[in-house]
């Protein structure tokens, strides 16, 4: 069979320097048949530089248009592209040389219109990035919601991290219908609602950056957070009772010093259960790792995560009881934490 053309498309917004690393990364596939989309959404720091350096290595097109969002972004992206198959990737990923390969085999022996791919860290990352890609893919955080094959939170729904879909889902689902809040749960939800079958391939990982630092971390955090309410205005039957375990863990471990004036023996137990879970996570990801250090800034980056996502959840679902039922946040309007 002839070989399929891939359009990799990448909304980037003041991170010339991530995207140059991608782009390197793209430079070597061993899969050449693809062309690369670059949408800049109204950055201040520029990438077409960065963007014109790849011309002679790259199928490479840079379009720039007014911030309005990563989901927004992608759809100008779909707009421009030619190829048979879309992949979507972040700025701050990085690939193996044959992650299209990979791909490419994949769809040819057990075709999906819809896949996802997982996440994992480099070794070049630093401590902290590598405590924040444990916490975001382990099973004893919101890593066993998010992102698995067989995930708690119901079927799988590609996250646009790391997603393909073909033009055929594109040009039936629209694109995404939200900029922000949560748009890659909800173009993968009304993909699946249309008939189209998703995956995951677990051969076809990225190594994802995220965040530097415990503050803009917990601020993201609680963007997701608040984005998993926003699901819920679309499609109320998404709201799963395991979404509910950042809040509940968060108000769990802020309840625990008022048990000590309250009923001592359930301080005593709380107490304990926080203990544990602390090495529990240790342990794990020690295991993981192979690194003390990291371990230790995983428990960090586990509460920071769980703390963030709750608080997130909690926000915006107290304004969803209070808010006209029919409101729809499309997240145009709403600054993505940094």
């Amino acid at each position: 069979m002839n070989s399929r053309r891939y359009s990799i498309i990448i909304p980037v917004y003041n991170r010339p320097d991530e995207l140059e690393e991608l782009l390197g990364c793209l430079a070597v596939q061993t899969y050449r048949n693809f062309e690369v989309v670059i949408v800049e959404d109204g950055s201040k720091i520029k990438a077409d530089g960065v963007v014109a350096s790849f011309a002679d290595k790259l199928d490479i097109h840079y379009y720039y248009k007014e911030n309005g969002g990563q989901g927004f972004a992608r759809n100008h992206g779909f707009e421009h592209a030619s190829g048979d198959y879309f992949i979507l990737l972040d700025s701050d990923a990085l690939i193996e040389p044959d992650y299209l390969t990979i791909v490419e085999n994949r769809l040819n022996t057990d075709y999906v219109d819809l896949y996802g791919g997982p996440d994992t860290d480099h070794p070049s990352f630093t401590p902290i990035q590598k405590a924040i890609s444990y916490s975001m893919t382990s099973v004893f955080t919101t890593g066993g919601i998010r992102g698995k094959k067989n995930n708690m939170g119901g079927t799988f729904h590609p996250r646009s991290f790391n997603m393909g879909l073909s033009r055929k889902v594109w040009e039936r689902t629209g694109g995404f219908l939200t900029s922000r809040m949560g748009e890659d749960i909800l173009f993968s939800i009304a993909a699946l609602r249309l008939g189209f079958k998703s995956a995951l391939i677990p051969e076809a990982f990225i190594y994802h950056k995220r965040r530097t630092q415990f503050g803009a971390f917990f601020r993201q955090l609680k963007f997701f957070g608040r984005a998993r309410i926003n699901i819920a205005r679309y499609y109320p039957d998404e709201l799963k009772l395991v979404h509910t375990f950042p809040l509940l863990f968060t108000l769990g471990v802020c309840s625990i010093p008022l048990w000590y004036f309250i009923y001592k023996p359930f301080f005593y137990l709380g107490l304990a259960g926080l203990v544990a879970y602390v090495a529990l996570l240790f342990i794990d990801a020690l295991r993981k790792t192979k690194s003390a250090e990291v371990a230790f800034l995983s428990i960090g980056a586990a509460f920071v995560q769980l703390f963030g996502y709750g608080t997130g959840f909690l926000q915006e679902g107290w304004k969803r009881l209070w808010e006209n039922k029919s409101h729809r946040e499309t997240g145009a309007a709403i600054e993505y934490p940094s």
